[in-house]
């Protein structure tokens, strides 16, 4: 997991031009909160895998996934065509629509270290 999130975190700021189309349009500064989220997920991977601060960073992990819920539901509801992104940059509504409860996953995912 904590991989996922040291990954997903450098990507934010390899193409953050990618991050920045599926941020709501009522939040200010997209550009950046797309670093800002960036930072949050490689803080919390790699809190993950310090055993000493793993629970803490579980804890911020579940935020974390909490306070981007929204773009991934703007994702969904606004049809929103990622341009630049590999392949055609237009997920299939299954696939907009199956990031939601993803993110569920992730959430219990992330409580497993908390302990």
């Amino acid at each position: 997991m904590a991989i996922l999130y040291v990954v997903a975190g450098t990507l934010h700021f390899v193409v953050p031009e990618l991050y920045v189309q599926i941020m709501p349009p009522i939040l200010p500064a997209p550009l950046a909160l797309v670093y800002l989220s960036g930072i949050a997920e490689v803080v919390v991977g790699l809190g993950l895998l310090v055993p000493r601060t793993r629970s803490y960073a579980a804890w911020a992990t579940i935020a974390l996934l909490i306070a981007i819920f929204p773009a991934n539901v703007y994702m969904a509801v606004s049809m929103v065509t990622i341009e630049g992104a590999p392949g055609s940059g237009d997920p299939s509504v299954l696939a907009r629509w199956a990031r939601l409860p993803l993110q569920g996953v992730l959430i219990l995912w992330a409580y497993w270290y908390t302990d």
